[in-house]
């Protein structure tokens, strides 16, 4: 089975929506963060990627169609090159929604109070399972926070610059035919038009909201695909 869509996004802009958006329409698994966390296993693939722009494609998405989130978006460039023939959608929504909106859920996750940190490593400590998946986090952490935005996330003009230098080189990079920039408010029709398919009876699932993010992150850690 090859990739047939490739996420170009980053977290918090409807990844998971259009994670279940894209298996309604049939696109049997879509991978997501959350995959991998509940198979920290695989983290090996990820790391292979990053230190050599490749890795074992077909026993990372083995069963997959469709990829979005982290850890796809920073190698949404070498995902293009290995399915040549994959479509990409940038999901993106406004940035001050975006900075909310990982603020909140993210970025305090990978920054916990002190106390809650001390609790966590105590967990930790005593559960291997959970050892693999905050190496996991780990990942997450230094490739988005301290790479990626720079270490400077608080600095919201500095991250507005980044956040939009990666949707215009997105679209600079990806061909017109090939790309959707998608935002979830817009529902099914741009999205089934541009993967040319039925658009559903139900509506447009919206999900993930910030509310929910400690609950599920904490189903995650232990193994449960939510």
């Amino acid at each position: 089975m090859s990739i047939k869509i490739i996420g170009a996004g980053f977290p918090r802009t409807g990844t998971n929506t259009l994670r279940e958006s894209l298996e309604l329409l049939g696109f049997s698994k879509t991978y997501h963060m959350k995959n991998l966390l509940v198979h920290p296993e695989n983290l090996r693939y990820w790391l292979t990627l990053k230190e050599t722009g490749t890795t074992d494609w077909d026993a990372l998405y083995d069963g997959y169609e469709a990829t979005v989130d982290f850890p796809c978006y920073p190698w949404y460039k070498e995902h293009m090159k290995q399915y040549p023939d994959a479509k990409v959608i940038l999901s993106t929504r406004p940035f001050e929604k975006w900075y909310e909106s990982y603020s909140s859920t993210i970025w305090q996750a990978h920054n916990p109070p002190e106390a809650q940190k001390a609790e966590m490593d105590k967990k930790v400590a005593a559960d291997p399972h959970l050892q693999t998946v905050m190496t996991v986090m780990a990942f997450a952490r230094q490739t988005i926070n301290e790479e990626h935005f720079q270490g400077k996330f608080l600095d919201k003009d500095f991250m507005e610059k980044v956040f939009n230098d990666h949707n215009e080189e997105v679209k600079k990079y990806v061909p017109a035919d090939k790309l959707l920039v998608f935002d979830a408010r817009e529902g099914w029709e741009p999205l089934c038009e541009f993967l040319d398919v039925k658009v559903p009876d139900e509506p447009l699932p919206h999900t993930n909201k910030k509310e929910d993010f400690a609950t599920m992150v904490g189903q995650l850690m232990q193994g449960h695909l939510v």
